[in-house]
């Protein structure tokens, strides 16, 4: 048997959240999830998923069929409910993606001088946990993506957002400031405007995000993409998410 990731623990609580979405708890539905787990931890082509996990044709159409209606995806945002949202950090991160997943049309994939690439737009919570994020392709700018990023977040009882100076801009200082939260991103340096209102320490902070940047890309199949289709590379990384958030 291949290395699996899921603990009795980790399964516990994960079959628990399964049930309650009204999916029908198959016996062999925890190995189904390694393998998925598998995958995008070794990143394998499909038809290489080791023989105990089942017909990989199977599970990949079992997949797909889970990311057409985004399982993985509800499954994390209920997780993330029980996210601290008292500061709020936000990133992005550029993802290569593999020429095997190119080849359709508006897939969240576009070409530059360093190849095909996509982005992951990710916001967490005051402790590093994953509360949302948005696939896009490598070359749109951040500040087209962000207010779509912001407007999936309840920032409600937010006290600050933290970024980093790409993040400066008038209209999103304003969207976040819409909510009662404090902004923490820092002027660019050609602008006239000081940085007097910085709270420095939790600009510190800001490594959290990178941080889990750090555990999502410890997937291969995450670090590289290789899903042709965005619903299945936006689920792999929703699944990537919930087992950040049950090790918890």
């Amino acid at each position: 048997m291949p290395r699996t990731m899921l603990t009795d623990q980790h399964w516990s609580k994960l079959k628990s959240i399964v049930h309650n979405f009204g999916i029908y708890l198959k016996y062999n539905l925890r190995n189904f999830i390694e393998a998925i787990l598998y995958r995008i931890r070794t990143g394998c082509p499909w038809q290489d998923l080791p023989e105990p996990f089942g017909k990989s044709n199977t599970i990949f159409k079992w997949f797909t069929r889970w990311s057409k209606d985004n399982k993985l995806l509800k499954i994390f945002k209920l997780l993330s409910k029980y996210a601290d949202l008292e500061w709020v950090f936000i990133d992005t991160s550029h993802i290569r993606a593999h020429q095997h997943a190119k080849g359709l049309k508006n897939q969240a994939i576009s070409r530059s001088i360093g190849g095909n690439s996509s982005k992951i737009h990710l916001a967490v919570d005051s402790n590093g946990n994953p509360i949302q994020f948005l696939i896009h392709d490598g070359t749109t700018h951040d500040m087209k993506v962000t207010p779509a990023l912001l407007n999936k977040i309840d920032l409600t009882d937010t006290d600050v957002l933290s970024a980093d100076k790409g993040y400066d801009s008038k209209a999103l200082r304003e969207q976040i400031e819409e909510t009662a939260t404090k902004v923490n991103i820092p002027k660019k340096s050609n602008t006239r405007s000081n940085n007097n209102y910085m709270d420095w320490y939790l600009y510190k902070i800001r490594h959290l995000v990178e941080n889990t940047f750090a555990k999502l890309k410890q997937f291969r199949g995450i670090a590289t993409r290789y899903d042709k289709l965005k619903q299945n590379y936006e689920n792999s990384v929703a699944l990537a998410c919930i087992f950040i958030w049950l090790s918890l």
